[in-house]
């Protein structure tokens, strides 16, 4: 679930609606297949009747990218902070504290190093989990550290986003750090360090608007979310229908804003080649 509930019946919004990974012994797809949750890890959570992605987080990428699941993880200590005293239906720290506590992790992102297929690599990954993978000061500091990283090693990097895009309990601050990863994977692009994007379920708002989209490729999961807006803000925007798929990953490779769509089965394997291509 993102970290927003609608009150109003008969509204669905497709972070809330999508499947998330289950703590049970079985899974149910949305077309009602059903698997054991043993298959559903092997085959890199891809339900093999229908190919459905379940959404996963930074520790099943990272089991699934990283040579025998070994790596380094960067700053791990940091925390959010409260620049705004800022107040909603509970203080900001207080819903820090209980993301942490409900999801085991510190903030939405994590960030690592180690190899994959032998390739020196850093992994920066989101997690929805975390009060909707939302980008804030922390996600741009830790994305700016693991990005220098990969500078000063001459490592590539690969992020994976996944998130409902800036945390509206740090405004402006969130915002600023758009421009702060933007800023930073330039400097990468100009030592000439490959960035890899992949773009998954769903990708959406400032993420979308910043580092997402500025790889040397970017590519995505099957039928993962990827806009700016959400569909239903934008149907309700310009009062119009919107066509069938609008924001897919399918819709948006075809209209020109991804190189590819990659099985996640296949991830580890498409990532070295274009690691190996890049260099």
């Amino acid at each position: 679930m993102s970290w927003f509930q609608r009150k109003d019946k008969g509204i669905h919004t497709p972070t809330a609606d999508k499947k998330e990974l289950p703590d049970g012994l079985w899974f149910k797809t949305p077309s009602g297949k059903i698997i054991h949750m043993r298959e559903l890890k092997n085959n890199a959570y891809v339900c093999p009747d229908d190919d459905y992605h379940v959404r996963i987080g930074s520790e099943e990428y990272f089991e699934i990218l990283f040579d025998d699941n070994k790596f380094t993880e960067l700053d791990t200590h940091l925390s959010s902070a409260d620049p705004l005293k800022f107040k909603d239906t509970k203080e900001y720290p207080r819903r820090i504290k209980e993301s942490q506590d409900k999801s085991g992790l510190k903030d939405a992102v994590r960030s690592a190093y180690g190899k994959i297929n032998g390739e020196d690599i850093v992994i920066a990954c989101m997690d929805f989990k975390f009060i909707g993978g939302s980008m804030g000061s922390v996600v741009g500091e830790k994305l700016a550290r693991a990005i220098d990283h990969a500078l000063q090693n001459k490592k590539p990097l690969m992020i994976i986003s996944k998130s409902g895009g800036a945390r509206m309990m740090e405004a402006g601050f969130s915002l600023m750090q758009m421009a702060k990863t933007s800023a930073k994977l330039a400097l990468l692009s100009e030592a000439k360090v490959p960035y890899i994007s992949l773009l998954t379920d769903p990708t959406t708002g400032g993420v979308t608007a910043s580092y997402a989209m500025l790889g040397d490729f970017n590519i995505a999961e099957p039928g993962a979310l990827i806009g700016f807006a959400g569909p239903r803000v934008i149907r309700e925007t310009i009062g119009k229908d919107l066509p069938k798929g609008f924001q897919s990953s399918e819709f948006v490779l075809e209209h020109g804003f991804l190189d590819f769509i990659v099985d996640r089965r296949n991830l580890k394997n498409k990532v070295h080649t274009l690691i190996k291509m890049l260099k």
